[in-house]
């Protein structure tokens, strides 16, 4: 079967069970170019020829080479066609034998003769002359490659159509919205609720900024019958004690701090926050990760979300359970939220579209079971105001009713997998000395070690490679003095060719 390839890669267009013609295809030319079957600047068959030799809608072909170009493998260029991307050549080491420019024969009018930086991808140096970009394997970001693509345009156009109301959207979110939502977190996580216990907000600091203000009202005035912290005697005031992950999630603590609450660290284990020492604890709440513990990975077992329960009914505190990464688990069982778990109503649930669609879109939401809470929350929205859009909240419900949502993390989630495999195939040759954690689930890793070499040494190192990642030092409570060092990576937004680039530098600074 020919397809203007080499003569030994034949494509076969019969996927197997539960993997789509496209992301079959995919995987076959991604290979193919890995391995150095197809070299740097090599032309693809144009999408009719791919097309009618493999007997395909030509849809397809097209959306099989747009993957390619998202993923940085291929390029389009205008009046010329589609080809294997030239930056390939600089990754001749890892990449195989046939990618030197002598396999790649003549290089096809209008295109480059010599490997070399794309221009959209260098920068100016001091010295004027052109020097690569940084890559970016900071943390927390998703792909935006990834786009949801038709389904999300469809219901931006049906919430478009729909016309725009004259008065503000409501204050816990729209009905439509709501119910999409509490269907999904039913669906997804076992949790059961009701429209009326979500809540819309702004994305996770939001949220949780909502839950710091509700907090704190349910400890002043008439509300004195919910008995939440400690009474600083000394000073007459009163302390809202939050327990936190130690290391954890910077922006939570940093948000809980500025609305007047104080922040007390918890130790992590392998397995998340270590719920003996909570357990040890005053505090008006506890703020956790438990599906993907943030930056370690750790998931509570059963047995220790059970116990934090416990821990919450005892000293009547509050649980908010931040559902962080939860979407996307790599071969490891998703355990049962501890708001499925929960029978008496005290776990806030924090959950967040940043990381399934666009931090651009800040919408996430809160599930708030007992009344008293959710109408704190709710009166605290009120004054602070509604900061999202009525036309997202249309778009999305429409989303998530019509299923483009749960289509979409299928899709990611199979992408995700394969850049979590280029991690682990990549840097599986680090020394024994160094951990590489927080695989089993979510965008990111995390690389620790014992040693003199500290976390700031090793991110500078790394700058001055012009690859951005993030200090483990940063993630921990500054009083905290026994710390590991490390660096933590995502490895969500870059594309597969930045991706191994940046992984390559983390390894030679890492070993």
């Amino acid at each position: 079967m020919r397809h203007a390839f080499p003569m030994d890669l034949v494509l076969t267009p019969e996927p197997p069970p539960g993997v789509t013609v496209r992301a079959h295809l995919v995987t076959q030319i991604r290979t193919a170019i890995l391995d150095g079957r197809l070299a740097p600047a090599t032309p693809l068959p144009s999408t009719r020829v791919l097309a009618g030799s493999l007997g395909i809608a030509r849809g397809t072909a097209v959306a099989v080479y747009e993957d390619l170009v998202s993923e940085g493998y291929a390029e389009s260029l205008p009046g010329s066609g589609t080809f294997v991307t030239e930056e390939l050549a600089d990754l001749a080491g890892s990449v195989g034998p046939a990618a030197s420019a002598s396999h790649a024969g003549p290089a096809p009018a209008g295109r480059r003769s010599s490997p070399e930086v794309p221009a959209s991808r260098r920068s100016a140096s001091p010295s004027g002359t052109a020097a690569p970009a940084v890559l970016d394997l900071t943390p927390g970001n998703p792909s935006t490659a990834l786009s949801p693509g038709r389904e999300w345009t469809a219901a931006w156009r049906t919430a478009i159509r729909a016309g725009l109301p004259s008065g503000l959207p409501p204050v816990a979110g729209t009905e439509e919205l709501r119910a999409a939502l509490a269907a999904h977190v039913r669906s997804a996580r076992g949790v059961p609720c009701a429209p009326e216990d979500v809540v819309v907000t702004a994305g996770t600091t939001d949220g949780l900024g909502l839950v710091v203000h509700a907090l704190h009202a349910l400890r002043s005035g008439a509300r004195q019958e919910f008995p939440l912290g400690d009474r600083d005697t000394a000073g007459g005031t009163d302390l809202l004690r939050i327990a936190t992950e130690d290391p954890g999630h910077v922006p939570s603590r940093t948000t809980i701090e500025r609305l007047g609450g104080t922040t007390v660290p918890v130790p992590v284990g392998p397995d998340g926050m270590d719920v003996e020492a909570l357990a040890t604890l005053d505090a008006a709440a506890v703020l956790l990760t438990p599906s993907h513990q943030y930056p370690f990975g750790g998931r509570l077992p059963v047995a220790a979300r059970l116990a934090v329960l416990e821990w919450a009914r005892t000293h009547d505190a509050v649980i908010v359970e931040d559902d962080y990464d939860s979407e996307f688990r790599h071969g490891a069982r998703a355990l049962p939220a501890i708001a499925s778990l929960d029978s008496e109503r005290r776990v806030v649930l924090v959950g967040s579209c940043s990381k399934t669609l666009s931090p651009w879109l800040r919408c996430g939401y809160l599930v708030v079971p007992d009344p008293r809470m959710r109408e704190e929350i709710l009166a605290a929205r009120t004054d602070l105001g509604t900061p999202v859009s009525g036309l997202v909240q249309s778009a999305l419900a429409e989303f998530l009713r019509t299923g483009g949502l749960r289509r979409h993390l299928t899709r990611v989630g199979r992408e995700y997998a394969h850049r979590r495999r280029l991690v682990l195939d990549t840097l599986s040759a680090l020394p024994a000395t160094v951990r590489l954690d927080a695989l089993e689930g979510g965008l990111h890793a995390t690389l620790s070690w014992e040693g003199s070499r500290t976390s700031a040494e090793a991110a500078v190192a790394l700058r001055r490679r012009d690859v951005l990642v993030a200090s483990l030092d940063r993630y921990y409570h500054r009083t905290t003095s026994d710390r590991r060092n490390g660096i933590v990576l995502g490895y969500g937004a870059p594309t597969d060719l930045d991706l191994r680039r940046g992984l390559r530098l983390v390894l030679e600074v890492c070993s």
